[in-house]
């Protein structure tokens, strides 16, 4: 999966890796030309005397180093940019795909691995990416490139260089291996850290309400404490990988000036080659760890991009039809036909033939208990989720054949858990509908019954709100998704448990203004309080997935047990009549 992710997302940039390879070549060229230059002129300048030639050769080793100078330099910013944009690109493909996927896709990952894939796991294959394109070229060039220059520097010590190398990619390659399994399990644990640290930040206010901290503290110190194990076990393999090549590299160099000054005595070898032969060894040597960071970032980066490639072949279990229908019609009548559903994994059902209708300009409402499949039933509509059998139709069209845009562009939802992005209340508002005008935010605070808490800022439409609303209260969080939905003017609004957080008087005035905005569309309500639907068109009763009852308030009194239930164990059903 790595060769593949690097195939992919390097091949617009060809171009610009191409110049990286160019400048690799001419840089390491450069370097391995210097030592045979010093030779000279310790052999030729030096021991003869010659002026002129140490003058001539020195030149033009300065003209070399600086030519290898600026083609280094020209070779990491190639490379640099190569790797951030392939970094770029892969993020954001990461990104769309998730934000493709269903609610049922998101929980199959969860989302704090689907953070870490998006994030860590990308910038691990960046730096591969920018390794790579750094070493890969001048690294076998320079090992290759090296050897044949010390074998025309001396061919009778060339068996240290048969004996050093292959010891050197021995080590380095047993600690590869070690570091394989260690860094998969590594990027599991970050997962599991990140998924803990995300509960207890979102459920602070629980956590706090029951005095959990011990016991969060204890849980987080447990995955913090599994994260480090891994960590040390793979710094352990660190310290003996770096020891152990400084180990090589220096009786390497021991062993080329013992057994070299034996030759240089003898008369077999000048000094100027012993030097050449010296430092074409080190550059060998430093070659292969350069090319040992690359092995070591290569576990990783593997094991990253196999946790990548999962989330990018996963085809969404809700995607658009190959040929969308549009409606003749734009009024938003909504039907549910013999529907039912059921969660992955789950042995019954959620929802069992499910059937209604809801006309525009009427207002349907949903309650019962607490698990009977209310917020699920909602969700169907906007294609949170696919049916299991029957049909969920949009002004007489299935809703599988519809463009998802065409939907949300009909369909606006305020969630049962109200959430708001950081940014400014206008920001907010004009999620759904961003040429909005101002006039047409403040209507729909006023609607809302958010209009006065906006006011009493001095910031107005410009008020900061913090990541998820946190620095608003419940009930003005409800409101400004209220007031957020309304701004779309869709031709369905569905409100799932949406007015929960509100006074019975809030609650009340929020009904009528609504009443009188959305009388030409259809209105579906989820509520647990029955004074929120005692108004409603029709009343559908939910029990354990199914419709036990449907009809006005009224009706329900009268025929349904189980609204009769539910209205008595909130006030008496005199006082509601």
């Amino acid at each position: 999966m790595l060769l593949t992710l690097i195939r992919r997302y390097s091949k617009p940039y060809s171009p610009q890796i191409l110049a990286v390879i160019i400048f690799q070549l001419a840089s390491t060229i450069a370097t391995l030309y210097l030592p045979s230059l010093n030779a000279k002129i310790i052999d030729q300048g030096v021991s003869k005397g010659d002026t002129d030639y140490i003058w001539q050769t020195g030149a033009l080793m300065l003209a070399v180093a600086f030519g290898q100078v600026l083609t280094a330099v020209a070779a990491v910013y190639f490379g640099s940019r190569v790797a951030m944009s392939m970094g770029r690109d892969l993020r954001r493909d990461v990104f769309r795909k998730v934000s493709s996927f269903s609610a049922k896709d998101v929980n199959a990952f969860g989302a704090p691995t689907l953070i870490t894939r998006g994030t860590n796991d990308v910038q691990q294959v960046q730096m591969l990416m920018l390794m790579g394109l750094n070493f890969m070229v001048s690294t076998p060039i320079m090992c290759v490139g090296g050897i044949i220059m010390a074998l025309q520097e001396d061919l009778s010590l060339s068996w240290l260089v048969w004996v050093s190398v292959p010891l050197l990619v021995a080590v380095v390659g047993y600690l590869v291996v070690r570091l394989m399994p260690l860094f998969r399990s590594m990027q599991k644990k970050i997962d599991a850290i990140n998924g803990v640290l995300r509960e207890q930040i979102i459920g602070i206010r629980v956590v706090r309400a029951f005095v959990r901290e011990p016991y969060e503290v204890k849980r987080f110190g447990a995955a913090n404490k599994d994260l480090t194990e891994v960590s040390v076990k793979i710094g352990n393999l660190f310290v003996l990988m770096f020891p152990a090549i400084g180990m090589i590299l220096h009786l390497s160099t021991a062993a080329v000036l013992w057994f070299g000054g034996e030759r240089v005595d003898s008369g077999e070898m000048e000094v100027g080659a012993l030097t050449a032969f010296l430092q074409y060894l080190l550059q060998i040597l430093i070659a292969v760890m350069m090319g040992t960071f690359m092995a070591m970032m290569i576990p990783r980066a593997s094991v990253c991009a196999d946790r990548i490639g999962e989330v990018l072949d996963v085809e969404p279990s809700i995607h658009n039809p190959d040929a969308p229908v549009a409606p003749a019609e734009k009024k938003g009548r909504v039907e549910f036909r013999d529907v039912t559903f059921r969660y992955p994994g789950a042995e019954e059902p959620v929802l069992s033939n499910i059937s209604f209708s809801a006309e525009p300009g009427q207002t349907l409402a949903i309650i019962g208990s607490t698990g009977s499949g209310k917020t699920t039933l909602v969700s169907l509509l906007p294609r949170l989720y696919d049916v299991a059998s029957g049909d969920v139709l949009l002004d007489g069209v299935p809703v599988t054949e519809l463009d998802r845009d065409e939907i949300t562009s009909r369909v606006a939802t305020v969630p049962q858990k109200p959430y708001l992005f950081s940014g400014t209340i206008e920001h907010n508002l004009r999620f759904g509908k961003t040429e909005a005008s101002d006039e047409e935010l403040w209507d729909a605070l006023e609607t809302a019954q958010a209009k006065d808490f906006v006011q009493e800022k001095s910031a107005g439409l410009n008020r900061r709100i913090a990541q998820g609303g946190t620095n608003v209260s419940g009930g003005q969080r409800q409101r400004l998704c209220i007031a957020r939905a309304l701004v779309t003017q869709p031709k369905v609004y569905l409100f799932d448990d949406s007015f929960s957080a509100l006074d019975v008087a809030t609650d009340a005035r929020l009904r009528r203004a609504l009443k009188e905005k959305t009388r030409d569309a259809t209105v579906i309500i989820v509520a647990q309080r029955v004074s929120t639907i005692a108004d409603a068109d029709q009343i559908l009763v939910l029990d354990n997935g199914r419709i036990v009852d449907r009809g006005t308030h009224e009706e329900l009194l009268e025929t349904s047990p189980t609204y009769q239930e539910i209205v008595e164990s909130q006030l008496s059903a005199e006082e509601v009549a």
